[in-house]
């Protein structure tokens, strides 16, 4: 799962994504500091895997992770390759989701690209140049659609229907990924830009974190709704030095300023409930683990993330739910108390199932 940071220059991308991954990104007071991306890898928060962890005392603890690539900053006519903008888009193109950071903080010693800080613009500036840029992918592939159907083929005359409707939807000023049905799928199929899911993140000051939301956060949050993505609010700075702290020192931090959990927890978890993902959980002496798939996923191609020989030999999964490992304290007891099922083939794994694959190859 890899996700893109994206945003204008100087809203805070850089610092986020330090305080994301602990992975020293460089990040400075001019625009364009970022230029080739940087990627780090983030550990998703689960709870229950410190949980299972005393249960089992094991040798390790493996969660399941999530990649963030930090994207040069975009700037108005990125889509006609201005400022980093043909870089900036080939490197969205490459990732799964868009984090799209939004300044919603006044500085004067930090530079704004655009002069002013005004988070709705700021939202509207990127989305049109990815949207032009979808459009210009769009009338390519109609152009090309357009000479294969010539022959009289069905499916590619339905093709071209559906990009007509894309493109006329573009063109309203409005993303893919408010598309529905067939246009969707193939506004998915085709990889456009706008068709991503997207997640804005509201970057604000340390003082604005337990006040009502400004009116800038507002209207961030506003324009979200209406695209059905969804939105958070994250103090990068905040973030910064939480990142440097462990256990008490962080719950302490947490307490002081007045918030039960960290902006980037929460990132991290809505992010993965973005991309329609769960997972299931393994436990032993030698590791408890988190195993990241989609939702839906059969028993079978889920023991396939372990092994594929796990998938290609699959006979049975032995499935316990992690509330009642939790309150028998013991597999042993779990089976004594008939909570272990065996599962075949056409199983469904659910979130936070605790499994067992057999297998024979």
């Amino acid at each position: 799962m890899k996700l893109g940071v994206v945003g204008l220059p100087n809203v805070g991308k850089s610092t986020l994504f330090n305080a994301i991954t602990q992975a020293g990104a460089q990040a400075a007071n001019y625009p364009f500091c970022t230029i080739e991306p940087n990627v780090g890898m983030v550990a998703v928060p689960d709870e229950r895997l410190l949980q299972l962890a005393l249960i089992y005392n094991p040798l390790k603890v493996t969660p399941t992770m999530i990649e963030f690539v930090d994207i040069a900053g975009l700037v108005q006519g990125a889509s006609r390759g201005e400022g980093l903008g043909n870089k900036f888009l080939s490197h969205i193109r490459e990732v799964d989701a868009v984090v799209h950071v939004v300044r919603c903080f006044e500085d004067d010693n930090i530079v704004h690209v655009d002069g002013s800080v005004d988070p709705g613009r700021d939202m509207e500036t990127i989305n049109i140049e990815l949207i032009f840029a979808d459009i210009e992918s769009v009338e390519k592939r109609m152009e090309r659609t357009r000479k294969q159907a010539k022959s009289g083929e069905g499916a590619l005359r339905r093709e071209l229907e559906l990009l007509d409707r894309i493109l006329a939807h573009l063109e309203a000023g409005n993303p893919a990924r408010t598309l529905t049905g067939e246009t969707y799928a193939l506004a998915r199929a085709h990889f456009l830009l706008t068709a991503k899911p997207v997640i804005y993140v509201a970057n604000i000051k340390e003082d604005a974190l337990c006040v009502p939301p400004s009116h800038g956060v507002n209207a961030l949050y506003s324009a979200a709704k209406a695209e059905g993505a969804c939105a958070l609010t994250i103090c990068a700075k905040v973030e910064e030095e939480l990142a440097g702290l462990d256990g008490e020192d962080k719950t302490a931090f947490l307490k002081e300023l007045g918030i039960e959990e960290g902006g980037l927890d929460q990132l991290v978890k809505a992010c993965y409930r973005l991309l329609g993902l769960i997972s299931y959980l393994t436990a032993g002496p030698k590791e408890v683990r988190a195993w990241t798939i989609e939702r839906g996923t059969r028993a079978p191609q889920a023991a396939g993330k372990i092994h594929t020989d796990f998938e290609r030999g699959f006979i049975r999964a032995e499935v316990v739910s992690y509330d009642a490992l939790m309150r028998q304290k013991s597999m042993q007891s779990c089976k004594e108390n008939g909570l272990v099922r065996q599962e075949g083939k056409d199983y469904v794994v659910q979130d936070g199932d605790v499994m067992l694959f057999r297998f024979n190859v």
